[in-house]
């Protein structure tokens, strides 16, 4: 016999599976009532609630002591099995859930609410689809999340649009989005503040990645760099090597990019350019954060302890937001190039395109419909991260 005592309509923290026709203890969430008093297992078989026989259904069964009250007494077969202590095992969630919505689950009652972006700690995965977890920010008693490999079996039998499947091949002519990586957890750990080696804008053409990352360098020299792209065309009069291009020869340039030595690279008007790895250290080893105005799919390149990055998605404000902001900039001598309107649409339709191919990459998100209010933010989110702890991919760490 085990006593308890609780509330009318207090959680227990605990579910229940039939087998060989009894009721036993399926699992014990971590943190909850049962778990603190410690006086139930997972696999014990319960017979009896306060002298009443149990019925074979765990929904009855969970009726029965969830309206129970004061004391309450449980006849149970112990299974003998011992305990553990969570494990230090945390993950950056990269999907919206709500066990109100989803009919696999055991128990609805007992599943934990999340969105994209938070941080929970895994603190039990004994069951293959049914993971505890709890949030890191509340804390408090654990709850049920699908696992890995449940949520990666459910999102592989989703029903593909093929209208939104070409969608996703517009951002690029050449490459393709990772659409066949299932983002679900990212393993992660809190680190200490850090200086990040990179700091990568990412946006639509036309959003002004550009004009921020101007800003950004001629504010602060010592603090920040960038790059100098490399070409195989030949020096136009008056241009020096090493100023605004670093000039090769093709033949060195793409024997360099079949060995991987470009973080991203493009021909136009019969030359090559081209992003190269050792410029980025240049700028590194020299003491300051490289800045990169890289296309999205060099992320995949950058996000490793070599580059340490930052990633700011800049966001494209609506239409005639974006068509001012254009105008205003040619007026001031920001740009020089109108902006047609279907290169302005270009630029908003596309915004959102990025942001859900390549979201789980970014840092933070600045929606520039203002170039002087954007570039505070984005000052303001650099000395932010500069100082406080941050989570970021274990393959960082270890």
């Amino acid at each position: 016999m085990v006593g308890i005592r609780k509330v009318a309509g207090e959680h227990l923290g605990v579910t229940f599976r039939v087998e060989a026709g009894e009721l036993v203890i399926a699992r014990i969430l971590h943190g909850g009532m049962i778990d603190q008093q410690g006086l139930l297992h997972a696999g014990d078989i319960i017979k009896e609630v306060n002298g009443k026989e149990v019925v074979e259904d765990p929904r009855v069964l969970q009726e029965m002591l969830q309206d129970a009250s004061g004391s309450v007494v449980l006849k149970i077969l112990p299974s003998y099995q011992e305990g553990h202590e969570p494990g230090q095992v945390f993950v950056k969630c990269h999907y919206d859930y709500d066990p109100a919505n989803d009919n696999l689950i055991p128990c609805k009652e007992a599943g934990l609410k999340f969105y994209t972006g938070d941080i929970l700690q895994i603190v039990n995965q004994d069951d293959l689809n049914w993971w505890q977890a709890r949030r890191c920010v509340e804390g408090g008693s654990a709850g049920l999340i699908p696992s890995q490999l449940l949520e990666e079996k459910r999102k592989a039998f989703v029903k593909r649009d093929n209208k939104k499947k070409k969608m996703m091949y517009l951002t690029t002519k050449n490459a393709e989005f990772d659409r066949h990586e299932l983002l679900i957890y990212e393993d992660v750990a809190k680190v200490p503040p850090f200086r990040r080696k990179t700091l990568v804008l990412i946006g639509a053409l036309g959003v002004g990645r550009r004009s921020l990352k101007n800003k950004l360098l001629l504010s602060d020299p010592q603090h920040y760099g960038t790059t100098f792209p490399h070409t195989s065309r030949k020096p136009k009069l008056g241009e020096r090597d090493g100023q605004m291009y670093a000039f090769t020869s093709r033949s060195k340039m793409e024997a360099d990019i079949k060995n991987g030595r470009y973080l991203e690279h493009g021909e136009y008007d019969g030359n090559l350019y081209g992003t190269k790895m050792d410029s980025i250290h240049e700028v590194v080893e020299a003491g300051r954060i490289c800045v990169l105005d890289a296309n999205p799919q060099a992320l995949k390149v950058l996000w490793t302890s070599e580059f340490l990055p930052y990633v700011v998605f800049i966001e494209a404000p609506d239409f005639e937001v974006l068509k001012a902001m254009n105008q205003s900039a040619i007026e001031t001598g920001v740009v020089t190039k109108q902006l047609t309107d279907s290169e302005l649409k270009r630029t908003v339709d596309e915004s959102p395109r990025i942001q859900t191919a390549y979201g789980h990459y970014f840092d933070l998100t600045i929606v520039n419909d203002n170039l002087d209010e954007s570039y505070r933010n984005l000052k303001a989110a650099l000395e932010k991260v500069s100082a406080t702890q941050h989570w970021v991919p274990v393959t960082w760490v270890f």
